[in-house]
């Protein structure tokens, strides 16, 4: 095989192989691990009900220093209109909140889980923004999913949650996630 072939063949392999993942990714590698692993102990201390671990990834345990919004897809919109004529897109609710979450997954016995997909990490080594399609499991059924962003600041205890927002779809939204 000549050398411009071998070159062709292993290019492509390496191409195929990024298809494959569903991380995409810019910064250090040692970073985008960190960041990784955030997003994972997130999704487990959900699973394991485990507070103070979930407590951990945040920069502060006060939830007016995080940023935490919702956004509701139009169509399901319509839906709570119909009972709640004055609902909006984007209203803050200061009960929904970092630690509500959590709470929440603790206070029932049922298990609550929050999958990840098309996860993209782009960092410079100080700031990082996560992005990525989330499906939320309340004993094993889909509630609600939809796109989900994360701001992260490194700290000297390691990275850090400062902020999240995230669309709400569910069954009353057009098309499934």
């Amino acid at each position: 095989m000549s050398d411009s072939r071998a070159l062709l063949l292993v290019l492509c392999l390496a191409f195929a192989g990024c298809q494959t993942t569903s991380v995409k990714s810019h910064g250090k590698p040692e970073d985008v691990a960190a960041l990784k692993q955030v997003v994972e102990l997130f999704r487990t201390s959900l699973v394991n009900k485990d507070k103070a671990t979930y407590m951990s990834l945040f920069f502060s345990d006060k939830p007016q220093d995080i940023g935490w919004q919702f956004v509701s897809e139009d169509a399901r919109l319509e839906h709570i209109r119909e009972t709640k004529p004055d609902a909006i897109k984007a209203r803050h609710i200061p009960s929904n909140n970092f630690i509500s979450l959590i709470d929440g997954a603790v206070a029932t016995k049922e298990p609550r889980e929050e999958t990840f997909s098309n996860v993209s990490i782009d960092t410079d080594g100080e700031i990082a923004s996560v992005s990525f399609d989330y499906t939320f499991l309340a004993n094993g059924n889909k509630t609600n999913w939809g796109k989900e962003m994360w701001q992260l600041v490194r700290t000297e205890e390691g990275w850090k949650i400062f902020s999240v927002v995230y669309t709400i779809r569910d069954q009353w939204s057009a098309g499934e996630g």
